[in-house]
């Protein structure tokens, strides 16, 4: 299994910017941790930041065929793109939003996640353990989906023993 992390505009400079809110952890501290959490479960990861818009966008597309789990922190563009949130919906790989901040409790123009509809979930306001908690999130998902495959194709199966 292969899940793909996905960073949005500005989280290349965590550790810098706005310690009061994001915290004094950097993004390649948050990486390591994942992927601690990744080998323990036997799934592939791969990371991926932008903070062009249209680079996420090909990012998720990418994906189509090639990861069967995306983390996604869409930063600013979880309120404004339309364009991401399409994306998400076309691809239809499980997807989980996570913020290190309780977007919530900020400005009230943060409140309306555009992203969040088409995601299986949406964590936020742990700081970095929001990463930890998407990845076990993800984990989770994807053997649930595994599990159905497995299960419809033993029926399938059993149909044409059957017929």
């Amino acid at each position: 299994m292969k899940v793909v992390v996905i960073q949005g505009p500005n989280l290349n400079m965590l550790g810098m910017r706005e310690q009061n809110i994001y915290g004094p952890v950097k993004l390649d501290d948050i990486h390591a941790q994942i992927e601690g959490v990744a080998k323990q479960n036997n799934v592939e990861i791969e990371f991926f930041q932008s903070n062009l818009e249209g680079e996420i966008v090909d990012r998720l597309q990418e994906c189509y065929g090639d990861a069967d789990g995306i983390i996604i922190n869409p930063a600013a563009y979880t309120h404004t793109s339309i364009a991401i949130r399409d994306a998400i919906a076309a691809i239809q790989i499980p997807t989980v939003e996570v913020h290190l901040s309780n977007i919530y409790q900020r400005e009230e123009f943060r409140h309306k996640s555009l992203t969040a509809p088409v995601c299986a979930g949406q964590i936020s306001g742990f700081g970095p353990m929001s990463y930890h908690l998407g990845m076990i999130s993800i984990i989770q998902i994807m053997n649930e989906v595994a599990s159905m495959r497995e299960a419809q194709a033993a029926q399938i199966a059993q149909q044409n023993l059957q017929g």
